[in-house]
């Protein structure tokens, strides 16, 4: 199966973005426009998309902006990512062009995101969120049950490792770096039996031919913020504030709102084998906001779960205090049953 890649233009040329409503490719531009939002981002291919997203909603609304990409440490260093180094290694790199003023807006994937805020920093928006599922890859295109004893997968995630475990424990699970092309090409060279990846970047990327089975939420809850974008910007910088407050989608913020808090409470970081997954139902007269949550051993034979709902009203000013309390209930029942014990084992 032949990997895509995407190359980077020169400083000077313009770039395609997603189409508008047409079909039409709106362009950016990667040299100075005087007045337009600078965008940090990371270079892989999938930050790229997200960076041009961003900037395509901007345009919607009549903003400017111009796409600035770094490269991060994570995006060099090819070391398995472990429990002593996986903070912020997707995000340091483009908070600091924020604050060196290098760009005026950062574009991350939330669920890299740290939970502790930077003091000068403030995380503005949440746009719509895509779909939160995980995907099973393989060059047969199977389900997990298809795949022989011992199979080995690779994954960078210990939430993912334990819950495959817990369903299967003869898997070898094997770390696995690189952006999504790159371990695509890994599978397909052998080292791998079958990957996991999220469904939202491979949607994002237009890898629809790409043979995958999606992982039912019973088997594999998401990361906390999975498949969501996650806009920063200086505390101090009201002219990219209001522009880029614009883009917010309050059901995606609530969900990820109480799904961070709750990651947040259990001390986890992003790499923890900590699940869990937000939703807003709503019908004529109300709308609830429910959080389910799983906290496992890194081997899977161990799962603390719980779940919770509350009523929500997205167009009320305090939603964000109905999230944060759903995120701190559920995380102090979990810590009650022993949840800490179990991340603190796995680090």
């Amino acid at each position: 199966m032949p990997i895509r890649a995407i190359l980077l233009p020169t400083p000077d040329q313009p770039t395609l973005s997603n189409p508008d409503a047409d079909g039409h490719p709106v362009r950016q531009n990667f040299g100075d426009t005087e007045g337009s939002l600078r965008i940090a981002t990371r270079e892989s291919p999938l930050a790229l998309w997200q960076a041009h997203h961003v900037a395509d909603l901007l345009a919607a609304q009549s903003i400017g902006s111009q796409i600035v990409p770094m490269v991060s440490s994570g995006d060099i260093d090819m070391r398995p990512i472990d429990g002593k180094r996986s903070v912020g290694v997707f995000t340091k790199r483009i908070q600091q062009a924020l604050l060196d003023d290098e760009g005026d807006l950062a574009v991350h994937s939330m669920k890299d995101l740290p939970t502790e805020a930077h003091p000068d920093l403030q995380m503005i928006a949440t746009p719509q969120r895509e779909t939160v599922v995980d995907c099973l890859v393989s060059p047969g295109g199977g389900p997990l049950d298809s795949l022989p004893a011992g199979a080995r997968i690779g994954t960078g995630s210990r939430r993912r490792a334990a819950q495959l475990l817990r369903v299967r424990p003869d898997l070898q699970i094997l770390p696995i770096r690189g952006n999504v092309q790159t371990r695509l090409q890994k599978m397909h060279d052998g080292e791998y039996d079958a990957i996991v990846l999220a469904a939202a970047g491979l949607q994002r990327l237009q890898m629809n031919d790409l043979r995958r089975v999606e992982l039912p939420l019973e088997m594999m809850l998401p990361a906390p913020g999975q498949g969501a974008l996650a806009i920063e910007v200086r505390r101090n910088d009201q002219r990219a504030i209001d522009a880029v407050s614009q883009l917010n989608d309050a059901c995606a913020a609530a969900c990820t709102l109480a799904e961070r808090t709750l990651l947040s409470q259990l001390h986890g970081g992003c790499l923890a084998p900590i699940a869990a997954h937000a939703t807003v139902t709503s019908n004529s007269d109300s709308s609830q906001l429910r959080l389910i949550a799983r906290v496992l051993s890194v081997d899977g034979t161990e799962c603390l779960e719980s779940a919770a709902e509350c009523p929500i009203k997205l167009e009320w000013g305090q939603w964000q205090t109905v999230a944060i309390e759903l995120g701190r209930q559920i995380s102090s029942g979990l810590i009650e049953r022993g949840a800490r014990a179990l991340i603190e084992s796995g680090r």
